[in-house]
């Protein structure tokens, strides 16, 4: 497996354009992703109550399978919105479909930004229309943005069945970011051959150690969706389950999602630094994935990080509250290489070395409980005086 440079297209028979049709000031804001055949598709969505438009219309979308083309809009999230916004929803895969001279029903529609505003289809309209399957798919991956400061892209290749297969994926997140079943938005497209059902519970079970284990601030979006579309033009034999095939297809997407988590995690709205926390030595994978979403989650933490404060006790304290049985007798905290908790006392360490660590961009945090063989991790960020900012003037 190797990864390359490339975009969301680079996948055999893939196409995606962006633009900026007016829905925010300057920035890019209206896109789409196509497909030349019908390919197998799969989805994870947000699990809160309140979903916006687009994730009703795409769940049910997705009920035969087959997806052929998505159109995003960035800059307002069609979300409570009520039958205005299911139609506008609609309408937008109707004229996406229209465009591609495919049929709605194999059009999803996803969108992000500010809530409770109803999307102006007029200028919608005339952004589909100036679409094209030729365009640049750096497009794509900057118009899905709202507060991202960057793109977020991974592409890997590997052989199977004697032929080089890609998967490649794009995603935007940067507030608003404590996934359940997914997070903000993100789309991965495979030229490999895979049926539907054993791709929804290939990206389901994937999205439990990348998607979910990543945290900014503790909200869930209304809009959360994660698209998967496998188009089969490698012509690979279709994958089975618990095959090598499928092991490498498996091995390539959680390369993928993880490195897209990473980036949203790394790209939370005013953060300076990348937190990484490792769990070992739970009693099981699921406890150790919890105890590493609870210290990364926690606000007390994540300050601590902004500050350059070697807090373990804050470490501590998140492990001693995460929702799990863990035991606290034999816990053992590393920031870095350096050991700052062990024997349920304090560890002495370096102090200038501790610093130079602070100082760098990816922080890595270690947590082990000495209990059994679990592990889990988790990625998140510091919370700084500009996350503050940003949030208070969102809105306006």
């Amino acid at each position: 497996m190797q990864k390359i440079n490339g975009t969301i297209a680079t996948p055999r028979g893939f196409h995606a354009d962006g633009l900026h049709c007016g829905l925010k000031k300057k920035r890019k804001d209206l896109c789409w992703l196509y497909s030349d055949v019908p390919a197998q598709a799969a989805g994870v969505f947000t699990t809160n109550k309140v979903k916006a438009a687009p994730i009703h219309y795409t769940k049910a979308a997705l009920a035969d399978g087959l997806i052929q083309a998505v159109v995003v809009n960035s800059g307002n999230a069609n979300a409570c919105t009520g039958a205005v916004g299911l139609a506008d929803a609609k309408k937008m895969t109707e004229l996406t479909a229209e465009k591609l001279g495919i049929e709605p029903a194999l059009v999803a529609v996803a969108s992000t930004g500010v809530i409770g505003k109803l999307l102006p289809m007029a200028t919608v309209a005339a952004g589909i229309d100036r679409l094209t399957i030729e365009g640049d798919a750096t497009g794509f991956q900057q118009a899905i943005l709202t507060t991202d400061t960057c793109e977020k892209v991974s592409v890997y290749q590997d052989d199977l069945a004697g032929t080089t297969v890609t998967v490649a994926g794009c995603s935007k997140g940067s507030g608003m970011i404590h996934p359940n079943m997914a997070t903000m938005l993100g789309f991965v497209t495979t030229d490999v051959a895979i049926a539907s059902d054993t791709l929804q519970e290939l990206l389901a079970e994937l999205t439990e150690t990348t998607f979910n284990q990543i945290t900014v601030d503790g909200d869930t979006s209304t809009n959360d969706m994660v698209l998967v579309l496998a188009n089969g033009l490698a012509h690979n034999p279709p994958l089975m389950k618990a095959t090598p095939a499928y092991e490498k297809l498996k091995k390539m997407l959680a390369a993928v999602m993880t490195d897209l988590a990473k980036e949203i995690a790394k790209d939370g709205e005013g953060a300076t630094k990348l937190i990484e926390v490792t769990v070992t030595g739970a009693q099981d994978n699921l406890s150790a994935r919890m105890i590493a979403k609870t210290v990364v989650g926690s606000p007390l933490v994540k300050t601590a990080i902004f500050g350059k404060d070697p807090n373990w006790g804050r470490i501590l304290c998140a492990v001693g509250y995460s929702e799990t049985e863990a035991a606290m007798e034999g816990v053992t905290i590393a920031i870095g290489p350096h050991v700052v908790y062990a024997d349920e006392m304090p560890v002495l360490f370096d102090q200038e070395a501790m610093r130079e660590t602070l100082e760098a961009q990816e922080i890595g945090i270690t947590v082990n409980l000495q209990e059994g063989s679990g592990q889990g991790m988790a990625w998140g960020c510091d919370l700084s005086y500009d996350y503050v900012k940003i949030n208070a003037l969102y809105h306006t």
